[in-house]
């Protein structure tokens, strides 16, 4: 009897010290449960798990739960989540720089912005680190478009509608104001509730975004324009990530990079098929010719000197500025 007692409290102390071994990431992500975004998230949770032999468990918050960008990043910053899908806006609430991503129709495709990004990933990653975040892999939300509840396909056609913008965003909200346009800041999570009370008119996002969180409906209509890119990353507080064994380290940031390979194939791959889904459920897309694009891009482009040196630093936009027409002088288009 005392034989099987001590082999009895030898196993609830093996138990427990793999229990105190293991390692619980609370991960909040805007992706709804079920979204491509979502689907990458829990198909790493997994690998991790299996790498670490379960000494590590990601525990994911879908669909805004955990808050909107700027809740996930404060609760990261004080420990009651551990790491955070983040788009660029979020992402610029920790260094400012990532925000010149989203300046309206600076960059123009996908190959200009894997060329960009690519280039100023390690001194962006540097400085998130700086902050108390290790990126695990840069993603994508996909092309940002207007969806609006009336059509618009120029500029004066936007003017007389409410405009949702980020909450915090603002530098972008006073620029709109200053050329006409009526901006309603909220956090995202709010879009749905807005667009239903009538708050708001008008949003931009990607068409994968629009048609996971059900938002078209409440605004069928979008201009066939692309405004820039939505770029994300899913980060992890520098604390969390030192906590991970060393050895572990090199393939749980493998597995975080096959994921991120992984979502930025499928988000690109899937934005004509958002669209004809949508489209199939009443969606209108109103094209722009090229002369109501120089329209935009004049409107637009007058913005830019609102935005340097507030919400976006003067060197970041340089440097990019220089990286476009280094591309651009290549052949790239």
């Amino acid at each position: 009897m005392k034989k099987l007692t001590a082999a009895i409290l030898s196993l609830i102390a093996l138990i427990w010290a793999d229990q105190a071994l293991a390692q619980t990431i609370k991960l909040g992500t805007l992706a709804p449960e079920g979204s491509v975004w979502h689907n990458v998230l829990r198909d790493m949770a997994e690998d991790w798990r299996e790498l670490s032999n379960g000494r590590i468990q990601v525990r994911i918050y879908p669909g805004g739960v955990a808050g909107d960008d700027a809740d996930m990043v404060r609760k990261v910053r004080i420990g009651q989540l551990q790491a955070a899908a983040l788009t660029g806006e979020g992402l610029s609430n920790i260094a400012e720089e990532i925000s010149v991503f989203q300046m309206p129709m600076l960059l123009r495709s996908d190959a200009e912005l894997d060329f960009v990004r690519d280039r100023l990933a390690p001194s962006l990653e540097a400085l998130l680190e700086q902050k108390g975040f290790k990126v695990l892999y840069w993603s994508e939300v996909g092309w940002v478009y207007l969806f609006s509840n009336k059509p618009v396909r120029r500029p004066a056609d936007l003017k007389p509608l409410k405009i949702w913008v980020w909450a915090g965003d603002a530098a972008w909200a006073d620029a709109l104001k200053d050329a006409g346009y009526r901006p309603v800041p909220l956090p995202a999570t709010e879009i749905h509730m807005a667009l239903q009370s009538g708050l708001v008119d008008a949003f931009s996002t990607t068409p994968v975004a629009a048609l996971s969180f059900q938002w078209f409906g409440q605004a069928k209509n979008m201009m066939a324009m692309k405004w820039a890119p939505l770029t994300a990353a899913v980060v992890i507080s520098t604390r969390a990530w030192e906590r991970i064994p060393e050895d572990l380290r090199p393939e749980i940031m493998a597995a975080a990079q096959r994921a991120g390979d992984k979502a930025k194939i499928q988000i690109r791959s899937l934005e004509a098929e958002a669209i004809a889904a949508m489209e199939g459920y009443g969606l209108t897309v109103n094209e722009v010719t090229p002369e109501m694009a120089a329209e935009w891009r004049a409107e637009i482009e007058a913005t830019y000197p609102k935005l340097l040196g507030k919400s976006i630093p003067e060197d970041i936009y340089n440097q990019v500025a220089a990286l476009l027409e280094e591309y651009r002088g290549t052949g790239g288009q």
